[in-house]
């Protein structure tokens, strides 16, 4: 019995496009799970009994670091991953496993582990898109910012903290000039030395009177401070968050305890 002759195959257009989407589907999914381990990969095993026990990549592998180029400095890049990290040896007690708990050994706010860490960002101010001047200034030197006339100024107003003590009073306020909004009170404390408070970690009555309930006085008078008097770094700024917003949680002994 003669073999019959092959059927033919046509591909039409709907079938080639068809088959084409499920190759870029496959594609966009195998970029996507690829790029998103730029973060966290490759794990580390936590088994003391393993040491030796390698990286785990899984699949695909973890993509090579990228470089970044900066905005500002002009022509300036970074690479990945390759940022400094904080030596924290001897600011908390080394517990025998992993996932333990923070215990300071010292004062946490000071020693800016636990709530109040920070990281180690540049050592220079953020900058504004269109100018390329420090965005986050005093209004003293903002050139033509101003407090709205309906709204309080708490300007020359007492500073008091969580223990009902007046920590200082302010002299100035810090704008954002990108967002305009305010960032940052200016408080002179009674030794004369300036610190500056989080704006939204402070309370600001209608006759302007602020209330900062996060840290004590003495803890107020001891916070970090800024290098320059009109200008403040993301290290600064991230060092001056984590102070006080650490000390919801560190401020007081009752505070680190449950709440029941």
């Amino acid at each position: 019995m003669p073999t019959p002759p092959p059927t033919p195959v046509f591909l039409d257009l709907a079938a080639l496009s068809l088959y084409l989407f499920f190759a870029f589907f496959a594609g966009l999914i195998f970029y996507l799970h690829r790029e998103n381990k730029r973060e966290g990969y490759p794990l580390v095993s936590d088994r003391s009994d393993r040491p030796n026990f390698g990286t785990i990549h899984g699949f695909p592998e973890t993509p090579p670091p990228k470089t970044f180029l900066l905005h500002h400095p002009h022509g300036k890049t970074i690479v990945q991953g390759q940022q400094p990290e904080r030596d924290l040896t001897g600011l908390a007690v080394e517990d025998p496993y992993n996932g333990t708990p923070i215990t300071p050994t010292g004062d946490p706010m000071q020693d800016g582990i636990g709530a109040a860490s920070y990281s180690l960002r540049a050592e220079e101010p953020d900058l504004a898109f269109d100018d390329n001047l420090p965005k986050i200034v005093p209004l003293r030197a903002s050139g033509g910012w101003t407090i709205a006339a309906e709204d309080p100024d708490p300007r020359g107003r007492a500073v008091v903290t969580l223990d009902g003590e007046t920590a200082g009073r302010v002299v100035d306020l810090w704008v954002d000039r990108s967002e305009a909004i305010l960032r940052y009170i200016e408080v002179e404390t009674p030794s004369g030395r300036r610190v500056l408070v989080p704006m939204f970690l402070a309370t600001v009555n209608d006759d302007g009177d602020v209330r900062v309930v996060s840290v004590t006085a003495a803890q107020l008078a001891a916070a970090p401070g800024i290098a320059k008097p009109d200008e403040v770094t993301l290290r600064e700024e991230d060092r001056i968050s984590g102070y006080f917003g650490g000390g919801h949680l560190h401020a007081t002994p009752e505070r680190s305890e449950p709440l029941l």
